[in-house]
């Protein structure tokens, strides 16, 4: 089998520069760019003189078109695949195309470049070492604030790509369901009118009230702090004392006793033998 390859190419996210030589030596040589928006895309090749031939591959047609796409690579043709704007296979429907290849053994080559989430994170000046990348977030309000209980108590550094007519729902569900946390609100990455906000969430929502906001953002939210969790996992336990009462019931011998409610309160077994002994005669 003689199978082409599919090409994974990230564009630039605004400026034109960001273009890389591999990038551009690939789409030259692909048979075919499959492109989410071909009007975006033909610009783009336009700008750097490419003349390679278009086909759309997006969400509303993904389920048929990647079905002609494979059967393309299968004959040897390779395939560049694009996103409107960074890497391609990120919230968008590159990564059904990607399970499709891995299924049917064609090779995939991903390319490095520009990519909205990282180049904002690193400027954020939030924690970098773990973070939980959550991509878009669903019109639905019932949903989208489902989604945001999902990830309230994750410690990592949360980040979220959103539009500027959803902004002011989102940043207001968010102060809702994680409180007023400290966020990065980035626009415009690598454009003439780049901003990063640094801010809280009630504070982003006043100051999106005067300004409307404007141009695609990306949101970069502080994780749950670990200490505060902590304290109220701990504030939702019942006493030793509670448990002590509830588990007398068993007709567990004292030690036994002791040792079953330390282990489930996190305690020494001479610390909840000790509490016990005060309350046995209660019991």
């Amino acid at each position: 089998m003689n199978y082409g390859k599919l090409y994974l190419c990230p564009t630039p996210i605004g400026n034109l520069k960001d273009m890389t030589f591999r990038t551009l030596e690939v789409l030259k040589s692909v048979d075919l760019v499959a492109a989410e928006d071909t009007r975006n895309t033909l610009k783009l090749l336009n700008h750097f003189e490419i003349s390679v031939p278009l086909t759309s591959y997006y969400e509303h047609n993904k389920a048929q078109k990647g079905g002609v796409l494979m059967e393309k690579l299968k004959s040897g043709q390779n395939i560049a695949l694009v996103s409107d704007a960074g890497m391609p296979a990120i919230s968008d429907p590159g990564e059904d195309l990607v399970k499709l290849c891995i299924e049917e053994g064609v090779e995939i080559v991903p390319l490095p470049g520009p990519s909205a989430f990282t180049t904002a994170l690193v400027a954020s000046g939030m924690p970098t070492g773990r973070f939980s990348f959550e991509g878009f977030l669903t019109t639905n309000k019932r949903s989208r604030k489902e989604h945001l209980e999902e990830v309230k108590n994750d410690t990592r550094t949360l980040i979220f790509y959103e539009a500027p007519h959803k902004l002011m729902y989102t940043l207001s569900d968010m102060l809702e369901v994680f409180g007023d946390r400290e966020i990065v609100l980035a626009r415009e990455l690598t454009k003439k009118f780049e901003e990063f906000y640094r801010t809280t969430l009630s504070a982003a929502i006043e100051h999106y009230k005067e300004t409307p906001p404007k141009g695609e953002f990306v949101l970069i939210i502080k994780g749950a702090d670990k200490q505060a969790l902590e304290e109220e996992r701990k504030a939702a336990l019942p006493t030793p004392e509670e448990l002590l009462k509830e588990y007398s019931a068993l007709g567990l011998r004292s030690k036994e006793l002791a040792a079953r409610v330390a282990t489930e309160l996190g305690l020494s077994k001479r610390e909840v033998y000790d509490t016990y002994l005060k309350i046995k005669d209660t019991l």
